[in-house]
């Protein structure tokens, strides 16, 4: 009996050290968390989450460290350098970055839809099938944006000029894509809102609205992803930040004037600019602000994005998404 006994013992000892190193972990929180986010409405639970005090709030003793990302392809870099804990992305960088071995995890939806398709004053563009052999903007190669033109074009009978198409596609921030079009430097884009809304209200002509994008807008655009090294390390922080995504997220459905501003606030302090109440009207109309994720689109995305050539696989989206936490703490 006496093996038993020890044996039982150590169990017993290990047990205790395992709940002590638990509570010890949860009675230090970290000094920070490190957020991205970009200054586009599909991040707007990101936006007035930072803005009004919210996340913070939540997160008490820890800090939050806020940088801005122009595109995925910057928080990818971010990520795999270790220099961010969490952040607002479009599932398409999400998706290439986890297939890359950076360890990350999808906790949370934060958007829907919210991305349009304009063209330039004076570009002759009246439909998609008129953008061949136009020049057309996106956020980056392997964005969402640049996954949901193709998608577009290929339904259109179009391909990009790298798939041996007639369709040049051109990286360029979201914020600079109105000067873009004010120089003549591209014909059209397919971007975030406000820049949308913006360039709309400069005279540019709407294509394809948010529902004529993808799947009748039913679409999840932007998600909340997190360094799974950090949420092992500290899952009170990160429940802490979902609790504040969460009460960003209300405070939109509540108050639409109160997040046009501080969503405007939010972005003029990123990029100097500030969009007009009308465009961020209209912007936040054109996005679903939310929680939840649409596993099905995703999924078709994430073929999508293999057959245009960024990535050479789908991903496991039971090892990728675990909304799990955000869901218990929703009830």
């Amino acid at each position: 009996m006496r093996p038993l006994l020890l044996l039982s013992s150590i169990a017993l000892a290990l047990t205790a050290q395992t709940q002590a190193q638990s509570t010890q972990a949860q009675s230090n929180p970290p000094a920070q968390l490190r957020l991205g986010v970009f200054p586009n409405v599909t991040h707007a639970a990101g936006l007035v989450g930072i803005q009004k005090g919210l996340i913070q709030k939540e997160l008490g003793n820890t800090r939050l460290v806020v940088s801005e990302f122009a595109n995925g392809s910057q928080v990818n870099e971010a990520f795999a350098a270790g220099a961010i804990d969490a952040s607002y992305v479009g599932p398409g960088p999400a998706i290439n970055a986890f297939l890359r071995g950076v360890p990350i995890q999808i906790y949370a939806g934060a958007a829907n839809a919210g991305a349009v398709l304009v063209a330039r004053q004076g570009s002759g563009i009246r439909n998609v099938k008129a953008l061949s052999g136009k020049k057309v903007a996106v956020p980056t190669r392997g964005s969402t944006q640049d996954i949901s033109l193709r998608h577009l074009l290929h339904e259109n009978g179009l391909k990009a000029s790298d798939e041996g198409g007639t369709v040049t596609v051109i990286p360029i921030d979201p914020a600079n894509m109105p000067a873009a079009f004010a120089s003549n430097q591209v014909d059209a884009a397919l971007v975030q809102e406000p820049w949308g809304a913006v360039m709309e209200s400069q005279g540019a002509k709407l294509i394809a609205n948010e529902k004529a994008i993808w799947n009748g807008g039913d679409y999840t655009t932007t998600v909340l992803v997190v360094s799974t090294d950090y949420a092992k390390k500290n899952p009170e922080a990160v429940k802490a930040l979902l609790r504040g995504h969460l009460a960003a997220i209300n405070f939109i459905k509540a108050s639409n004037a109160g997040a046009q501003k501080a969503i405007s606030d939010e972005i003029y302090s990123f990029t100097g600019k500030r969009p007009s109440s009308a465009d961020l009207f209209k912007g936040l109309a054109r996005t679903q602000v939310t929680s939840d994720i649409n596993l099905k689109t995703l999924a078709e995305y994430a073929q999508l994005n293999m057959e245009a050539g960024f990535a050479r696989a789908v991903p496991d989206l039971g090892k990728l998404v675990d909304l799990s936490w955000v869901k218990a703490l929703a009830k």
